[in-house]
């Protein structure tokens, strides 16, 4: 039998598995992972260098297009820094709502996670059920900003408008007639909260779904447990948060640790893992959509009690209201100073982070005075995780690699921007 040699294989970026433009250069001893050489650059977006030639508001919708499956905790990031440079406070009613979408982003990306984890790895069930409920979810940001992706929906000071009080409905065509469409429309009678909480009500019975299909599944333990074990010193070290870190058992949420906007207000708990493995990382995702529905509930309940304005009444930064512009002069030249200049950031330095699906998100801004950013660095959760890919995988077969890939949750618009 002839001696098997060891032998370089190229992986990605058109593999399905690869998730985009990833492309691993696998040094093997037959099938097990000797070296994996993450290249990437392939995509290179350039947000960092763009966002110099353009004004504080216009670069808000490039946040949306960094991780495209996290849009609103990318905006989410940039407003904050931009507000600590103005030091400028955002309402209360603004807060809630923030972190309400905050959590339905985190849905949203978790449920694109744990469907093509599981399309990696063999499981093509869960990826329908997932897409299922991420269509309502998408809903929910169609009717707050007119876009189902990406939304530009966070604004310096608050965000671009309350929630309106009537849900869109389907209207009946050839295809569908006026009874399919009085069943699709059932839950969309009333307001977008009351979407939001029918939606919150049926979702811990869709994750019992999820779990039923892979938790105790055999196919889906041998696939993930033991794969990709990161100790918790490791995790630290390599520069790893999110569920990539909490998987390892450090108890780390900025939610918690450093509180912004209400989460010091909301009930809620940080899971984590014990083993460090890929099967870890997939409880600890899990339960967090868990928590995350907990958390959306209870911003529903104080939202309904609470009327309020959602932007701040400074003018030099959010525009004044239609009907001030009308009878006040000195609004109306605010406000085409706003539309023409846009913002003028006070000279300084900030960093503002939040607990992004993926783990720390931060932007780091520097202004001159001027009404475009200095200098803005983006601290994307995905790249640490992507650099430690080599460490995680050597020793297990090529299988595991695409094993691996999946528990990272890579996207890699914020990674190669």
């Amino acid at each position: 039998m002839a001696e098997i040699k060891n032998y370089t294989l190229n992986f990605g970026p058109q593999h399905p598995a690869a998730h985009g433009v990833l492309r691993l250069v696998l040094e093997l001893d037959g099938e097990v992972i000797q070296r994996a050489d993450p290249h990437i650059g392939l995509l290179h977006r350039a947000t960092e260098k763009l966002a110099e030639s353009r004004t504080w508001i216009q670069n808000l919708p490039y946040m949306d297009r960094l991780d495209y499956v996290s849009m609103m905790s990318n905006e989410h990031a940039y407003v904050m820094a931009i507000e600590k440079l103005l030091q400028v406070d955002v309402p209360i009613r603004a807060q809630y709502i923030r972190v309400m979408f905050d959590e339905i982003t985190r849905l949203l990306n978790h449920l694109l996670w744990i469907g093509c984890h599981g399309l990696d790895v063999g499981a093509m069930a869960v990826f329908l059920y997932a897409f299922r409920e991420r269509e309502d979810l998408f809903d929910m940001y169609e009717a707050v900003s007119g876009a189902r992706m990406h939304a530009a929906y966070y604004r310096p000071g608050g965000v671009y408008r309350d929630l309106p009080d009537e849900m869109p409905q389907y209207t009946a065509n050839k295809i569908r007639g006026e009874k399919a469409m009085k069943k699709l429309n059932e839950n969309r009678t009333g307001s977008l909260l009351d979407f939001i909480e029918d939606f919150t009500n049926r979702f811990p019975g869709y994750v019992d779904e999820y779990e039923t299909l892979l938790t105790d599944n055999r196919i889906w333990k041998q696939r993930l447990v033991g794969i990709g074990v990161v100790s918790p010193e490791r995790a630290l070290q390599l520069g790893f948060t999110g569920p990539m870190l909490r998987g390892s058992g450090i108890e780390w949420d900025l939610r918690k640790k450093q509180p912004y906007e209400v989460y010091d207000k909301l009930n809620f708990d940080i899971p984590v893992g014990v083993n460090g493995d890929s099967y870890d990382r997939y409880l600890v995702r899990v339960e967090e959509m868990r928590q995350s529905n907990n958390i959306i509930k209870q911003c529903i309940s104080w939202l309904r009690a609470n009327p309020g304005p959602v932007i701040s009444d400074n003018h030099k930064v959010a525009p004044p209201s239609r009907v001030d512009m009308k009878s006040n002069m000195e609004e109306l030249i605010h406000h085409f100073k706003l539309a023409t200049e846009g913002l003028h950031v006070p000279m300084g330095q900030a960093y503002a982070a939040v607990e992004h699906p993926k783990g720390e998100f931060g932007i780091y801004a520097i202004s001159d005075g001027a009404n475009k950013p200095y200098r803005l660095k983006i601290r994307a959760p995905g790249f640490p995780h992507l650099a430690a890919l080599d460490e995680m995988a050597r020793g297990h077969m090529i299988a595991d690699a695409v094993t691996i890939i999946g528990t990272q949750d890579i996207v890699f618009g914020e990674i190669d921007r």
